[in-house]
């Protein structure tokens, strides 16, 4: 099953006119969706949410904040009430999203990708380390090439997969991709999505202040 993310972000006036000495709230501003309609691959990235690459996440399980504004309030605790798949809730600030060193990479070999072809069907990938992973050669048969990982070339080849899910891949033909390791900018940098969030949390930054703008999110 997929993962959806729900999110809203919140801004926070600058200066509190009317009540000086009081704290400034935060207001709801803009859904997630529809500025954020792919960016699955970020969820690991940022929130731990589906890390199959295994990040180190920048902001995983903080929780709703405790002044998140009362209509993401209102609207996590009907979600939570109606389906009990919602989890996972948490937030980020914009100075964190700003200030991510994007040529971070993964502390891995490289990354192995399977399937009919990448953006087309079933496409699934995998991170790999000293050895290709025994639950990949349990479904295979066979790991994808001879010998360790770090003797095999990055590339592309075609090979026969003949494990347990003939119902997906099946005997037949299956492409493999193997790949350096991804950094952050593979998955929150420009075609990925998420460089539409970061365009919105930057020009709203611009009106409410760097500090005045966060992304609050929870998964089902």
């Amino acid at each position: 099953m997929g993962t959806d993310i729900y999110g809203v972000i919140e801004v926070r006036e600058p200066f509190n006119t009317f009540w000086p000495d009081q704290e400034r709230p935060w207001l709801e501003c803009v859904n997630l969706y529809p500025v954020l309609r792919d960016g699955y691959d970020g969820y690991g990235c940022l929130f731990g949410e589906r890390n199959w690459a295994g990040w180190q996440p920048v902001a995983e399980g903080r929780g709703l904040p405790t002044d998140a504004s009362e209509t993401v309030r209102k609207d996590y605790e009907h979600f939570a009430r109606v389906d009990r798949a919602v989890h996972g809730s948490t937030w980020i600030s914009w100075p964190e999203l700003r200030d991510l060193d994007m040529t971070v990479r993964l502390p891995a070999r490289g990354i192995l990708g399977f399937g009919d072809n990448p953006g087309d069907g079933i496409w699934v990938q995998c991170r790999i380390d000293d050895r290709w992973p025994n639950e990949f050669i349990a479904e295979y048969g066979l790991p994808p090439i001879s010998g360790l990982p770090a003797d095999t070339p990055y590339g592309t080849w075609w090979q026969e997969a003949t494990g347990r899910q003939e119902g997906i891949l099946g005997k037949r033909k299956t492409m493999f991709q193997y790949k350096p390791a991804i950094s952050r900018h593979d998955v929150l940098g420009p075609g990925t999505g998420w460089e539409h969030v970061f365009a919105v949390m930057q020009t709203l930054a611009d009106r409410f202040g760097d500090e005045g703008v966060r992304l609050v999110a929870w998964f089902d």
